[in-house]
């Protein structure tokens, strides 16, 4: 007999992915009650994955089902890179470019981290009354989001976590909400063995494009780092683009803001280029003084100037075989400008104070943070030396447009300042992952640096706190406080954060948040009303969040 409906139950009829109902009052099934509707499904998902070999189609069919056939708002599918630790979002359903970029965790990290940790699936029932929900993608601040139920289940082969399959929406009937857990664990078994050969070609691809960087010798080591750190679209679009010019001599303009890395893309392109041995000048237009700039880069004549006693190569000469970067390239002054267009065209030059006509065999790569085209449109910049330094110009992103590798590049400078440092420093605290990622970063790659060096040593454990960074990140935190300086901020700023751990672990129980912190009831309600924090916000659906901490 039927335990919901009885042994005539019209739900008795519904097979095969078909409703047939004798009751009028039940005209169709609820979405994903019907076991047949699954088998459409995995026959999609089976044929993608055998016959083409295609994971992405295969998971397009699964998320699409997750749409229509089972009502799901948001879905993702995490993919956990075991060799970094990372668990990032691969595919989603629901989410925007941004929010999915910034759904990166570790193992044991929210509900996620913990399903790839623990190897089972979790089903939260009610989003807003579950702390660990750390909503880093952003995507779970609706109020509606608070009734809604997470369920997230690993993808397993074997003992080892590839990965899991999310899901929110709401739910009015446990025995539904079974079903669909049900029903996203048997697509996992399906999708087990694809997403672990996907992942395996991924690294191997990393590791041979590492051994093809070691054959290019030591030169080339020197310019690996912090220009190949980081897989976002954006910067697999740059290196996809370097990639096809590096091999050909033609002039690149690189551009983008002050530090997001110009001269370590154009140390790329001269170490994938033809001559990847020959030498490699690099020239800060904005360095020197007009005097002497014009003597810097073409050289002069032993006599040609009162100290010039003897003859002197310039910068391009030094280059000749191989390649010449020109930082800062709209600090020309037009004098200038008009003997660096010869060069472009003519490759040939003379020294200051001579008249003998050099040559040279060089490849120029140019770079600005400026706006070239509007400075030869105001006369700033001349239009022929413009026209001809942007024959391929490379646009370099900003690090605030780069998503999750704002996580992957604090970790790399977190281990290269540790090691210079002597010290042993495991993790970046969640607290301090969403300052770096909330952050806009003005001063791009190099100010991250700065910020991730002063943290190593201030730090006195095995982690980088939030309170560690500077206060221009933690501005949010202190949005609605008083505006502190120097000492007291800093002191302001670890307990802040030992208070919000506190309430988090709690669930925003304030006794016990108070009894954790050694404080009585009536110092803790005092110091959450100093910092603006209600207990209530640690029970909604940005639990893991406070209003006053947001962005």
């Amino acid at each position: 007999m039927d335990e919901k409906y009885g042994e005539n139950s019209p739900a008795k009829e519904c097979h095969a992915g078909t409703c047939k109902h004798s009751d009028p009052r039940v005209k169709e099934c609820h979405a994903g009650v019907c076991r047949g509707k699954i088998v459409p499904l995995l026959y999609e998902m089976g044929k993608a994955l055998s016959e083409h070999n295609d994971l992405a189609l295969a998971l397009d069919t699964l998320l699409d089902y997750m749409r229509r056939d089972m009502g799901v708002t948001r879905a993702m599918v995490n993919l956990h890179h075991r060799q970094s630790g990372h668990i990032f979002i691969h595919k989603s359903m629901g989410l925007t470019e941004d929010e999915q970029a910034r759904g990166i965790y570790f193992p044991g990290e929210g509900i996620t981290g913990q399903v790839v940790e623990e190897a089972r699936p979790i089903v939260v029932r009610r989003i807003g009354q579950e702390p660990a929900i750390l909503n880093r993608t952003g995507s779970l601040s609706r109020p509606e989001d608070c009734d809604n139920a997470f369920v997230c289940v690993p993808i397993l082969r074997g003992k080892k976590v590839l990965g899991s399959i999310s899901a929110v929406r709401f739910y009015d009937s446990d025995e539904l909400l079974d079903k669909h857990v049900n029903a996203l664990v048997v697509v996992s078994y399906m999708l087990a063995q694809a997403v672990e050969l996907y992942l395996v070609e991924t690294v191997d691809k990393v590791l041979w494009e590492e051994r093809h960087q070691e054959l290019l010798g030591a030169l080339q080591a020197r310019f690996k780092p912090s220009a190949f750190i980081g897989s976002s679209k954006v910067m697999m679009e740059v290196f996809a683009l370097l990639h096809k010019v590096a091999r050909t001599r033609t002039t690149v303009l690189l551009l983008g803001e002050s530090g997001v890395g110009k001269e370590m893309i154009a140390n790329a392109i001269h170490a994938d280029g033809q001559r990847p041995d020959g030498p490699m000048v690099k020239f800060n237009c904005a360095a020197l003084p007009e005097s002497i700039l014009e003597s810097e880069l073409f050289g002069h004549e032993k006599g040609s100037f009162t100290g010039a006693t003897q003859l002197r190569k310039g910068r391009f000469e030094e280059a000749d075989g191989g390649t010449i970067f020109l930082d800062e390239v709209g600090e020309l002054s037009l004098g200038v400008q008009a003997k660096l267009l010869r060069v472009l065209q003519e490759r040939a030059f003379e020294r200051v104070g001579g008249n003998k006509t050099v040559t040279v065999d060089i490849r120029i790569i140019a770079a600005t943070n400026k706006n070239l085209a509007e400075m030869a449109a105001r006369g700033e910049f001349r239009q022929d030396l413009y026209f001809r330094l942007n024959v391929f110009p490379l646009q370099v992103p900003p690090l605030r447009d780069r998503g999750s590798d704002i996580v992957t590049l604090a970790e790399y400078f977190t281990a290269r300042y540790a090691k210079e440092t002597g010290k042993t420093i495991k993790r970046i605290t969640t607290p301090a992952i969403n300052m770096l990622m909330h952050y806009h970063w003005p001063g791009n790659v190099r100010e991250l640096e700065n910020v991730i060096h002063r943290a190593v040593i201030l730090t006195e454990d095995d982690a980088i706190h939030g309170y560690n960074l500077p206060l221009s990140l933690q501005t949010p935190v202190f949005s609605g406080a008083d505006s502190l300086d120097g000492l007291e901020a800093r002191l302001a700023a670890v307990e802040y954060e030992m208070l919000v751990e506190a309430l988090r672990l709690q669930q925003g129980n304030t006794t016990e948040a108070a009894r954790e912190l050694g404080l009585t009831r009536r110092t803790m309600g005092l110091r959450m009303k100093k910092y603006r924090l209600d207990y209530r916000e640690f029970r909604r659906a940005d639990c893991a969040a406070p209003a006053s901490s947001r962005p």
